[in-house]
């Protein structure tokens, strides 16, 4: 049974935001869309952080309500707290964002 606590919001996501703290060792299982994971959380996950609920490669993109909200900068295996130390945000970065991004923005 999925763990109440450990939201996923769309079934492409791969992250979880935890809505309690983990703890390092502990295995958790998160429900995606029709599915479950297992993972075992490998770092300590303050409350509302994110944990990779699959293996991630540095410079792919990190998912989170169906969005990207930004790109690992490492590989991040899955049960690792995902933060600013292993990803850069692309929140409002224009400089990121392609052509059509940027065209519909300014007009």
């Amino acid at each position: 049974m999925p763990d109440r606590y450990l939201e996923v919001v769309e079934p492409e996501d791969n992250v979880a935001t935890a809505l309690r703290e983990l703890e390092a060792g502990e295995t958790v299982t998160v429900g995606v869309g029709d599915t479950e994971r297992t993972v075992e959380v490998s770092d300590d996950v303050q409350f509302g952080h994110k944990i990779a609920i699959e293996d991630i490669a540095a410079g792919e993109t990190i998912t989170k309500y169906g969005k990207s909200i930004g790109n690992a900068t490492e590989d991040i295996s899955a049960g690792t707290w995902v933060h600013v130390h292993n990803v850069e945000s692309n929140y409002g970065r224009g400089d990121l964002a392609d052509e059509t991004e940027t065209a519909a923005v300014s007009e």
